[in-house]
C-alpha cells in the first residue's frame, strides 16, 4: 500500500475504494475453505510459500456493523477474544481517523513469533466500515530481538451493514513474514488460522455490548476524536518499512507433528 514510494501517506478514498473493490471482487481468487458460514480466498501462487494474499469472509447474524466496528477499535477489548495476540498498543495519533500502532503475534509452534508496527486508518461509510493498515518504520520501535518483524503490505476490514442488526466482515491481508514458511504453514493459515480467527471476531461482536457496558461506555476515541489522548505523530518522523532490509529466516524445515493442539482447532 506504500505505492511504491518512499514516503509514508496517510490512505485517500481512493486507497478505500480499491481495498473495498478487492474485498467484493472474486475475479483472480483461488476459494480454500468454505463451511459454516466462513469463505476463505488466496490470490497468488500457493507453491511460493512466502507472501499471499488472503481474503475471509463472515456472515454475523446479530452483530450489527458499527459493533463489529468498535470491536476491531477497542484495543482494551482485543485482549479478552484475540489468543493469538501478545502485546498491542498505540504508538501516535496522525489525524482524526489515522494513527500508528504496535502489535505482535503468537505464531503457531514452532514458528518464531513476528510483530508488526503499522499506520493504520478508518472510513464509516454510511452504513459500512474500513479499517486497512500497512507497516511502517518508527525510529523508537525498531525490530525487537525476540520476535521477526513481519511486513504487512496491505491488511485490513470492510464491515458491511447486512439488514436489520447483522453484517458480513471481510478480512483481507497480505503480509510478508520475512521468512520461507513450510508450505504446510500456508494450507494451515486458509483451512484452520483464519476460519477460527473469523469465528472469534464474531463471537467477540456478539459479547461487546455487555461488556462495554461494564468498561468506559462512553469511551471511543475511534468515534469522538475529542477523546483521543495520544501523543501526536508527524509524517516526517515515519518511513515506509521496506521488507528487505529486515533479517530473513528460513522455517521451511520445520515439522507440522510439532503443532501445537491449539492450532488445529477450526
Amino acid at each position: 500500500m506504500s505505492r511504491g514510494g518512499e514516503m509514508v501517506y496517510i490512505p485517500d478514498d481512493s486507497d478505500f475504494s480499491s481495498f473495498r473493490d478487492q474485498c467484493e471482487s472474486l475475479e483472480g481468487w483461488h476459494c480454500r475453505y468454505n463451511k459454516a458460514g466462513v469463505t476463505v480466498w488466496s490470490q497468488g501462487q500457493e507453491e511460493s510459500c512466502t507472501v499471499q494474499k488472503i481474503k475471509t469472509c463472515i456472515s454475523c447474524k446479530d452483530v450489527p456493523a458499527e459493533t463489529l466496528y468498535d470491536v476491531l477499535h477497542d484495543t482494551r477489548y482485543r485482549k479478552k477474544w484475540d489468543s493469538n495476540m501478545i502485546e498491542t498498543y498505540d504508538i501516535g495519533r496522525l489525524t482524526v481517523n489515522a494513527d500508528v500502532g504496535y502489535y505482535s503475534w503468537k505464531c503457531p509452534s514452532p514458528l518464531k513469533n513476528r510483530d508488526f508496527v503499522t499506520l493504520r486508518s478508518w472510513l464509516p461509510l454510511g452504513n459500512d466500515y474500513m479499517i486497512i493498515n500497512y507497516s511502517v518504520k518508527h525510529p523508537k520501535y525498531p525490530p525487537r530481538k525476540d520476535f521477526v518483524r513481519a511486513v504487512s503490505l496491505q491488511t485490513g476490514y470492510l464491515i458491511k451493514a447486512n439488514g436489520a442488526g447483522a453484517c458480513v466482515l471481510y478480512y483481507l491481508t497480505q503480509v510478508d513474514p520475512r521468512g520461507s514458511l513450510p508450505k504446510w504453514v500456508v494450507n494451515r493459515i486458509s483451512q484452520f488460522v483464519a476460519p477460527k480467527a473469523m469465528k472469534k471476531i464474531y463471537k467477540a461482536g456478539l459479547k461487546y455490548p455487555e461488556w462495554k457496558r461494564k468498561h468506559d461506555p462512553g469511551y471511543k476515541p475511534w468515534v469522538y476524536p475529542e477523546q483521543n489522548t495520544l501523543p501526536s505523530v508527524s509524517l516526517a518522523e515515519l518511513s515506509v518499512q521496506h521488507a528487505d532490509s529486515l533479517e530473513n529466516i528460513d522455517e521451511t524445515g520445520l515439522p507440522e507433528d510439532h503443532l501445537s493442539t491449539s492450532d488445529h482447532e477450526a
